[in-house]
C-alpha cells in the first residue's frame, strides 16, 4: 500500500521548514510529501526546492496564484497528483510526533476516515522553535499547552477511540482518508472559498457516503504553531453550505475534485 502526506500552506516557509524537519524524522516515512501551496511567495518556493535536494521522501509541489483564500482547489490538485491509497493530511504549522504517520497507518481502516487532535504552542514558544535552526522535539514537547493532546500512551489509546458518524469536530490539521473515498465525494467542494469549515463540510459527505470516523486519542500526537486568525468574512456562508450537506445528506459537492483537473 502506497501512502503520501499531505500539508497545506500559505506564506510561512520558517514554519514550513520545522514541519519538513519532524517530517523526516518519522519512525514509518511516507511514500511522496504533498505540499498544496494556496500563492505562497518565491520564498516558499525556494524553501521547497532547497527540501527537494536534501529530504529522504520525494517532494511534489502544487502551487496556483494568490486570489484569495482557494485552499479547497489546490488541496483537490495535489490529491489528483499522487496515486497513493491513503492520504495523511495536515496544516504548514503542524509539528509532527515522531510516531505520527505510524500511528495513521496503523489505526486506518477501510470505511474510515481519521480524525486526531493537536496541541497548541503558545505565541512566546512559536517565536522561539522558529528562531532555532535545529528542531528539538524534546523542547516542542515540553511547552505546550493541553497537555492530554501532547501525551502518546497507545495501551490507552483504544479506551478512547470513538467509532461514529460526525463530522462537525473534524480538523483538517490532523485527518486521514482513503484516497478512493475521497474522490468518491469528489473532493473538496472548491465553492467554499474563504477560511472555514472545508475540513466538516468534507468529512460530513464523506458520512454520508457511509464512511465513519474514527477518534484518535493518545495517539498521532502534533503541535500546533501559533499564528493570528485569517479573515473570516465566509465562514458563516461556508458553515451553511456544511449545514445543507448534513440536512439533505448531500454525497458529491458539483465542483470538486474532477473539476480541478
Amino acid at each position: 500500500m502506497k501512502f503520501a502526506l499531505l500539508i497545506s500552506t500559505y506564506n510561512w516557509p520558517s514554519a514550513l521548514d520545522k514541519v519538513l524537519q519532524s517530517v523526516q524524522n518519522q519512525t514509518l516515512k511516507p511514500n511522496e510529501i504533498l505540499i498544496a501551496d494556496d500563492g505562497s511567495k518565491e520564498e516558499t518556493k525556494t524553501l521547497i526546492e532547497d527540501w527537494k535536494q536534501k529530504s529522504k521522501i520525494p517532494i511534489k509541489h502544487f502551487w496556483q496564484e494568490d486570489d484569495g483564500f482557494r485552499k479547497t482547489i489546490i488541496m483537490n490538485k495535489a490529491v489528483a497528483g499522487t496515486d497513493a491509497d491513503y492520504i495523511v493530511q495536515i496544516d504548514g504549522d503542524i509539528i509532527l510526533d515522531k510516531n505520527f504517520i505510524k500511528d495513521h497507518i496503523s489505526e486506518k481502516q477501510k470505511g474510515f476516515f481519521l480524525n486526531g487532535s493537536r496541541s497548541l504552542i503558545s505565541e512566546e514558544n512559536t517565536h522561539k522553535i522558529l528562531a532555532e535552526k535545529e528542531l528539538r522535539m524534546d523542547w516542542v514537547s515540553k511547552n505546550v499547552k493541553n497537555k492530554i493532546n501532547a501525551t502518546r500512551f497507545p495501551l490507552m489509546a483504544n479506551f478512547f477511540r470513538k467509532d461514529h458518524f460526525k463530522s462537525n469536530n473534524v480538523k483538517g490539521c490532523n485527518f486521514s482518508f482513503w484516497r478512493k473515498d475521497f474522490i468518491s465525494v469528489n473532493g473538496y467542494n472548491n465553492d467554499m472559498s474563504g477560511w472555514g469549515h472545508e475540513d466538516i463540510e468534507l468529512a460530513a459527505r464523506l458520512n454520508n457516503l457511509g464512511v465513519k470516523q474514527r477518534r484518535i486519542k493518545m495517539r498521532a500526537i502534533c503541535y500546533h504553531l501559533h499564528h493570528d486568525y485569517f479573515d473570516r468574512k465566509n465562514e458563516q456562508t461556508n458553515f451553511s453550505t456544511y449545514e445543507k450537506v448534513v440536512e439533505e445528506k448531500i454525497v458529491t459537492c458539483k465542483n470538486g475534485y474532477q473539476q480541478s483537473i
